[in-house]
């Protein structure tokens, strides 16, 4: 698939088998988010924490339905592995470049399961969740400085990514000469 029929046919996977990820797959999307660029080059700034404990996600599962107003929902939707997206604030974190660095590897991490076949998607509520449980960020073991910022969920689906056509014009566009 070329890169455009990629782009155009990744959606977010919302059903998944239960069945982990095989290593190679995951390897390839854990590939994709280190070509991803990161601003300055400073890689350093950036970490990926790759969550397979099922009790882990369970609770972050329910606390993150919890704190959504859900309860009984799952908005980790079942997916096997969670990847978190850290990075380094060097003060407060208000630093555009250290959300973008994330939200890049996020979106090449979702963009390389699409070509696979395999299931993913992006992950924005339980991150609220775990910058406001302390108990569960400890047991990252996230360096001091660093927060986390996005997630992708992943796993084996059956769902399809079939190719979808996008209005010319979705997003306004706007030209400056």
């Amino acid at each position: 698939m070329n890169a455009m029929e990629c782009i155009l046919s990744r959606r977010s996977i919302r059903s998944y088998t239960g069945a982990m990820p095989d290593r190679e797959e995951l390897d390839a999307v854990l590939a994709a988010a280190h070509a991803s660029p990161v601003g300055m080059g400073r890689y350093e700034n950036i970490m990926l924490t790759v969550i397979r404990n099922k009790a882990f996600l369970s609770v972050l599962d329910a606390r993150t339905a919890e704190a959504l107003g859900r309860e009984g929902a799952h908005p980790l939707y079942g997916a096997p592995v969670l990847v978190v997206v850290s990075s380094r604030f060097p003060g407060a974190p208000n630093e555009n470049s250290a959300y973008s660095n994330a939200a890049i590897a996020a979106e090449n991490m979702a963009l390389a399961a699409a070509a696979q076949g395999l299931g993913a998607c992006l992950i924005w509520g339980a991150i609220r969740t775990l910058n406001a449980s302390a108990d569960l960020l400890d047991q990252l073991g996230l360096p001091e400085d660093f927060r986390p910022c996005c997630a992708v969920t992943l796993g084996k689906t059956e769902e399809a990514y079939p190719l979808r056509t996008e209005p010319a014009h979705h997003m306004r566009t706007e030209y400056m000469d």
